[in-house]
């Protein structure tokens, strides 16, 4: 037994067998308690704020979206309803699905679907209360091609923005500077090579990356590629190493997901959802955050969602 053990120790440390650096059986907590999916992760100030979707629903029918926040990543407080539908919209009751942030003329613009349409609220802080501008959906269901549903926001260093959108074809269109309107005719509809849904888009070294989920959130092959671009409406490239984030072993349906930058630093993380671990599915999916890194030429590294999450401190913003 103990020259088994020793063989197996020996191969380890000079093999490089995967196997043997990562434990597919016990993967790390997720970061939030109970069934939160399709994470939203954003930093504003000194602190991390996660805007997920509420689950544990079948037909994901939640009626009310949350906030979350964290000074380190790792441990998260949580806030309060930033916006209830029966409360303080009149065009939708539930379904209320696949948030995101964004910052701009002192204004904190949440957009988010709810019953197959995408609207904005509007806030003077990252945890509300967000009340609704429009009175109104800002794409209404039917618009375009495909479901209008998981919607992404990328304010640029100029401060323009882009409102990125829905499942089946991506939808990319330059904002009015309101944040809460835009020109139909200017849209863009795209279809990457396996694009399904829940489109991210981030900035890195003058370098646009479009990021999507392919299968559907109840497959437990749901993952995450992505393409890039010189142009923050592209065209876009598809990269050569997709999938970089999958599930594996005890992790299925990772997917849906955001990227965060530390400011100040080039150190990026992946906020992201898979199956409740134990026994979830894709009505039960808890929110996980793992490490984001790149290699010299700025190829998106694949994401190791057994990595232990440690502490991050946010010492200023950019």
């Amino acid at each position: 037994m103990k020259h088994r053990l020793l063989l197996l120790l020996t191969v380890c440390l000079f093999s490089g067998i995967a196997y043997c650096q990562t434990d597919t059986l016990h993967a790390p907590p997720a970061v939030l308690p109970g069934f939160y999916a399709d994470p939203h992760i954003a930093v504003f100030g000194k602190k991390f704020y996660l805007y997920p979707t509420t689950d544990g629903i079948a037909g994901w029918k939640s009626p009310s979206f949350t906030c979350w926040s964290s000074k380190d990543l790792v441990k998260w407080k949580y806030e309060s309803v930033i916006l209830d539908f029966p409360k303080d919209l009149t065009w939708a009751k539930e379904k209320a699905w696949a948030p995101a942030i964004a910052y701009k003329n002192g204004k904190y613009y949440y957009y988010f679907a709810a019953e197959g349409s995408i609207g904005v609220a509007v806030s003077d802080n990252p945890t509300g209360l967000f009340k609704d501008p429009l009175g109104k959906a800002l794409v209404r269901k039917g618009m375009f091609r495909g479901q209008m549903i998981d919607p992404m926001v990328l304010v640029d260093d100029n401060g323009s923005a882009y409102l990125y959108f829905g499942q089946g074809n991506c939808n990319m269109v330059k904002l009015a500077d309101d944040m809460i309107s835009f020109d139909v005719k200017n849209v863009i509809t795209i279809k990457p090579t396996g694009y399904n849904e829940g489109p991210f888009v981030f900035k890195r070294k003058g370098k646009y990356y479009l990021m999507w989920s392919e299968y559907d959130t109840r497959d437990p092959r749901y993952s995450v590629c992505y393409a890039t671009s010189d142009s923050a409406l592209g065209p876009f490239v598809n990269a050569m190493n997709n999938p970089v984030l999958k599930g594996m072993g005890v992790v299925k349906g990772a997917g849906h997901h955001s990227v965060v930058k530390i400011p100040g630093k080039d150190e990026w993380y992946i906020a992201y959802h898979r199956f409740k671990i134990p026994g979830g599915n894709g009505y039960h999916r808890e929110t996980c955050i793992s490490p984001m890194r790149f290699d010299k030429d700025g190829n998106i590294l694949p994401v190791d969602v057994f990595e232990e999450l440690k502490p991050v401190k946010v010492r200023h913003s950019d």
